[in-house]
């Protein structure tokens, strides 16, 4: 149980780490990302309501009270990641390494999470 811990918080914690550098830039660094979702082909007015969505999971992943929205923070993030992999692949801009890092991240936390939670 200890070890299962160890690693669903380190694995939480990488993901968060990542998390808040994301919505960091997508709040600090609106041009940059204005450009990259233009080059995406995606609005640019939904770059801070998807930053604020990415701190808003990152609360409900780590709060132990909000179970069921925990899960949908968990999918949320899945196809978060999973849209960003093929965004990157598809413009051709090598830069999916982000996104399988995350993935990896992410199914090592939700893996734990159900462990430490039986």
């Amino acid at each position: 149980m200890k070890r299962d811990k160890i690693i669903f918080y380190i694995s939480t914690g990488l993901l968060s780490l990542l998390m808040l550098f994301s919505a960091s830039m997508y709040f600090f660094n609106h041009e940059e990302i204005s450009g990259m979702f233009k080059s995406f082909g995606y609005p640019t007015y939904i770059i801070y309501p998807y930053g604020a969505a990415k701190l808003l999971g990152l609360f409900a992943i780590w709060n132990p009270n909000f179970k069921a929205i925990k899960e949908w923070a968990y999918a949320g993030f899945f196809f978060a990641f999973i849209l960003a992999f093929f965004a990157h692949f598809m413009i051709g801009d090598r830069e999916q390494a982000g996104a399988i890092i995350a993935m990896i991240l992410l199914i090592i936390s939700y893996i734990f999470n159900k462990r430490i939670n039986k």
